[in-house]
């Protein structure tokens, strides 16, 4: 039997594979689904029977009849339609086994069809790579130069812009990743699989027997439990993401460098006459670009409400990224040392290489090590990368015995490696072997640019109120102590940027801590050890949750100083330094203010010079969302990073933030490209941090092609926010016509006043679109806030009708829900109140006052509602709010809400509540297509649009069946019946597949 992908001839599949766009594009997708649908179908009847196979399609089909009656508008229909599917599910939910089956079986088909189209998103890549002379894909960084050129930017400037770019993906574990690691890994071979069914030609034994091992993977991945039987520790989401560096960081990171020197090659071509700092070739060697790049990691060192990141954590985390490093690099070095059998018997090498060597031979002959000088007497480069893996801890695996203990000192500065790979690249520049450095060593060169010798910075984080804490402890004891800080507290003034850190040792601690200074304590003198022990730049910022004051900041300074940290930077030591993480609405408004007057700061100004007048500020999405709603979260936020700028200017400060972004729109979340334009125009160094955590870093990281695409995206929006080549383009328009007024012989017609036109998709504001956002924001604040935070009916109605209750139960993360055991909105944690409004389907964070602001906008003048459709039009940070919220919209599903709602036990409280919520969405929606100009939602992003359209019928019946459950468990405990596993387990099953499904959780 033919395999489900075979063709009905190969030029067909080609076409398909380089169409650009239309209907020919989308067909490998639709066969993916198709074929992969089929085999999971043949899957569940071979391992599961025939009735659990049509039980799903049962239900399958009766919720895609509903999807359908409401889209013609027959309410009636649609009703009955639900109906059938609810009394299946209540049917087939009294069996805990079936309940917990059918929602794996949904969850599986999500599975599959994520991965068919992550494999479409690389497909469609390579399709765009095809065409060199068709116009760049949008976020290219080709594209992003070609409008750098047409805006009069030449080479050198050009360079010079890139030069200042850098973006940090930092990784976070929030508790939000629901897939166990050993699931990820049979994704990957899934998606392995599916790649090479892209291949052209494929004989039709081979499709037979791809399709032969798809069918067994989805047989393993269905005998593998999706649901954790035990919290993950800290130690497993270390792991995890230590993984995507082996699947594709380390493999993406020369792919990135190449696309960016192509893209340079491409747009400013070099010739003759010309020169610009990488122009030694046509295309630009990787050792000739500037940094683009670098890691940074929280799993291990974020210990803000999560008691299991102990000192042995952060131990771990080091140790584990250190090791992945060094095996890292012997292996490609040991490439090298196969690879690189220059001979000087052939061509000579430099004096430096010869210098170097000689060094190296000369610790290993009083070693009495002289296998390997003696096994390749002339082949000196060879020698030399022996003893560089010798200094990295291993011996090239080659035919000569070596010593088991390399008499050669390991390497405690990368830049040392730098040096020793850098004499042997200009030896081979200089004696005929460029192509072999450009091939060999270039690629290493950039790597070890990148990961120094620990892969990535660990960020540490702790609350302030912890900090505080701890002082306030430590001052009752010893009052006249010199905590190594100034404070408002004249009995702990001292000057900031001299204290060594050993004068830290003679300070006495309290005979008996309470066991949270006690942490405290131990975790600073944990990173005064680690920094000893590892690279000192692995450990180099110190984030504070809930920062409120400068005294937040220097009450880090207290303590490091405390546990034995020099604070400053010194030699190879980059220091500590505090980074206040600014996220409630007032927190975000008072932020310039508080950093003022720590810049101002006399006995703060020796630190920020150690630093080099540089300073990190963090901006929180996730808690300020919560805090104010979807628009004033997002101003504040655009406020607070202008303002930041300013004032670091004031002071001399080169500033860079760090954005806290989330997975999901209520938290921050949508495309990165987008965010980071919308930043505010002159208020962005080219330096970028940005958190990823949870389901974002599978759908980013877990492939080479898909990691490329993401970073160069990053790298891109940072350089044309940078430079801004569409206001320079605008700009220079607007010069030609207003020269064109002011000369009749030019153009007779021409106004004599010409008015200032309107700034299109520069990034750049007008006051009325200044005056515009905060009447939006102050209106959608108070609606928020007296509907939302201020009502203790919603929270009683969000823990009722959404499964945040079971967030515990599916064991997502090591991290808990809640910052203590209290029942408040203050206390829940801004990833579990977003967890489970996506869950129930409401996305209440993502859209709650946004059409109450719109409307009220709109109502106001004649004008309002054309005001609103330019901003739409022409303001980026507002296409983002207005883009993120429709995305969420039509995420959305009332009618599968209001089920959730059921859950509510007070009638009268669940129909305030619901009503309002419900009145709200309407208005929203309706709002947004007014605006937008749409008919339906997404109709301007057609890709988005068919991805959930075509999911939505799959995750209703999960949805449906988590309800049930719910209920059911409900019924148990009022009956004072012990929990059940089972039911618990059900119930992650179906947590498990509405994430999968909505490719969301939190």
């Amino acid at each position: 039997m033919p395999s489900l992908w075979s063709p009905s001839n190969w030029p067909q599949r080609l076409a398909e594979l380089q169409a650009p766009t239309g209907e020919l594009k989308e067909a490998p997708l639709r066969r993916d689904v198709r074929s992969l649908g089929m085999l999971l179908g043949e899957v569940l009847r071979e391992q599961s029977g025939a009735p659990l196979y049509d039980a799903v399609e049962a239900l399958r089909r009766t919720a895609i009849a509903r999807r359908e009656a409401d889209a013609n508008s027959d309410a009636a229909a649609a009703g009955s339609h639900l109906q059938q599917a609810l009394d299946r599910v209540h049917s087939h939910s009294q069996d805990l086994t079936t309940a917990y089956q059918l929602a794996r079986a949904f969850s599986f088909y999500f599975e599959l069809i994520n991965l068919a189209e992550t494999n479409h998103r690389k497909r469609r890549r390579r399709s765009s790579q095809l065409d060199q002379t068709a116009p760049p894909q949008r976020g290219d960084l080709r594209g992003t130069l070609r409008r750098l050129r047409e805006a009069g930017i030449d080479a050198k400037k050009a360079y010079e812009l890139l030069s200042e770019v850098c973006i940090t993906p930092v990784f976070t574990a929030h508790p939000t990743e629901v897939a166990r690691r050993s699931v990820m890994f049979k994704r990957r071979r899934i998606s392995d699989l599916l790649e090479q069914l892209d291949r052209i030609p494929v004989p039709e034994p081979q499709l037979e027997a791809l399709q032969h091992d798809l069918i067994a993977e989805i047989t393993a991945l269905w005998q593998t439990d999706d649901v954790r039987s035990a919290r993950p520790t800290v130690r497993d989401e270390i792991r995890m993401a230590l993984d995507y560096y082996e699947s594709s960081l380390f493999d993406t990171l020369p792919v990135l460098y190449s696309e960016v020197a192509a893209a340079l090659a491409a747009e400013y071509p070099t010739t003759s006459e010309s020169s610009t700092p990488y122009s030694l070739s046509p295309t630009p060697c990787l050792a000739q670009l500037p940094q683009l790049v670098t890691f940074g990691s929280w799993i291990g060192g974020d210990r803000d409400g999560n008691p299991f990141v102990t000192p042995q954590a952060t131990r771990d985390a080091l140790a584990m990224a250190h090791s992945l490093l060094l095996t890292h690099y012997r292996r490609r070095l040991q490439n090298v040392f196969e690879q690189l059998g220059s001979s000087t018997q052939q061509v000579p090498v430099s004096v430096e290489v010869q210098s170097l060597l000689d060094r190296y031979l000369t610790q290993l002959r009083t070693a009495g090590q002289t296998a390997l000088e003696e096994r390749f007497h002339f082949e000196y480069l060879r020698l030399l990368i022996a003893c560089i893996m010798m200094r990295l801890g291993a011996t090239p695996q080659s035919s000569v015995p070596l010593p088991p203990n390399p008499a050669l000192s390991s390497y405690t500065r990368a830049a040392d490696l730098l040096a020793d790979l850098t004499v042997i690249r200009n030896s081979l520049l200089q004696n005929r072997g460029p192509r072999l450095a450009e091939m060999l060593i270039d690629p290493l060169l950039l790597e070890v640019r990148t990961y120094g010798l620990h892969l990535q910075t660990l960020d540490i984080r702790q609350h302030a109120r912890i900090h505080a804490a701890a002082i306030e402890e430590l001052t009752a004891f010893q009052p006249a102590t010199n905590l190594g800080a100034p404070s408002s507290r004249p009995h702990l003034a001292a000057k900031v940027g001299s204290q060594d850190a050993s004068e830290a040792q003679t300070l006495h601690l309290p005979p008996a801590l309470s066991d949270q200074t006690a942490e405290v304590i131990d975790a600073f003198r944990t990173i005064a050890e680690l920094k000893q022990t590892y690279a000192p730049e692995a450990i180099r910022l110190y984030v504070i949750s809930g920062a409120t004051s400068a005294e937040d900041v220097l009450n880090v300074l207290r303590l490091a100083r405390l546990g034995g940290i020099k604070v400053e930077a010194s030699g190879d030591d980059p220091g500590l330094q505090p980074v206040p993480l600014f996220e409630s609405i007032e927190d975000l408004q008072n932020a310039p203010a508080i950093m003022r007057q720590l810049w101002s700061s006399e006995a703060y100004k020796p630190l920020l010079e150690s630093w080099n007048h540089r300073q990190e500020v963090m901006l929180g999405y996730s808690d300020s969302n919560k805090d104010g709603g979807m628009i004033t979260s997002t101003w504040e936020i655009w406020k607070a990073h202008r303002a930041l700028h300013k004032v670091a200017r004031d002071c001399g400060v080169t500033l860079r933030l760090f954005h806290g972004r989330g997975g999901t729109v209520g938290r921050g979340g949508g495309p990165t490209h987008r965010a980071i334009f919308a930043q505010p125009v002159d208020s962005f160094s080219g330096e970028l941090r940005i958190t990823e955590q949870g389901e974002v870093l599978n759908w980013k990281y877990s492939d080479v092609i898909l990691a490329e695409r993401n970073l160069e995206l990053m790298i891109a929006a940072s350089l044309d926010a940078l430079a801004r080549p569409d206001a320079l383009l605008q700009s220079n328009n607007e010069d030609v016509i207003l020269s064109e007024a002011k000369n009749p012989r030019i153009s007779s017609e021409a106004p004599q006043n010409h008015p200032q036109p309107t700034p299109h998709l520069t990034g750049e504001i007008t006051p009325a679109w200044e005056a515009a956002m905060d009447q939006l924001s102050a209106t959608s604040f108070a609606f928020y806030k007296k509907h939302i935070v201020d009502n203790p009916d919603t929270f009683t109605y969000f823990e009722q009708a959404t499964p945040v209750a079971e967030l515990e139960h599916a064991r997502l993360g090591s991290r808990p829900a809640k910052r203590s055991g209290k029942k408040s909105m203050a206390d829940l944690r801004a990833i579990p109140w977003v967890f489970g409004w996506m869950q129930s389907r409401q996305l209440v964070p993502a859209w709650f006052g946004v059409g109450h602001a719109l409307d009220a906008f709109a109502q106001q003048s004649p004008d309002g509602l054309a005001q609103l459709q330019a901003m739409t039009r022409s303001f980026p940070l507002f296409v983002d709010i207005i883009r993120n919220v429709e995305m969420a919209l039509a995420k959305s599903d009332f009618g599968i809400a209001r089920l959730y709602a059921s859950l509510v036990e007070d009638e009268a409280l669940r129909n305030r509540v619901f009503t309002t919520l419900e009145a709200e969405f309407n208005l929203t929606r309706r709002m947004l297509l007014e605006i937008t100009g749409q008919k339906t939602l997404l109709q301007t992003n057609p890709v988005l649009e068919r991805s959930i359209r075509l999911r939505n019928p799959y995750v209703d019946p999960m949805s449906l069946i988590q309800v049930e459950l719910i209920r059911r468990k409900r019924a148990v405990i009022a009956e004072g019946k012990p929990d059940s596993p089972e039911l618990n387990r059900a119930i992650s099953a179906t947590i498990n597949g509405i994430s999968a499904g909505l490719r969301n959780t939190g």
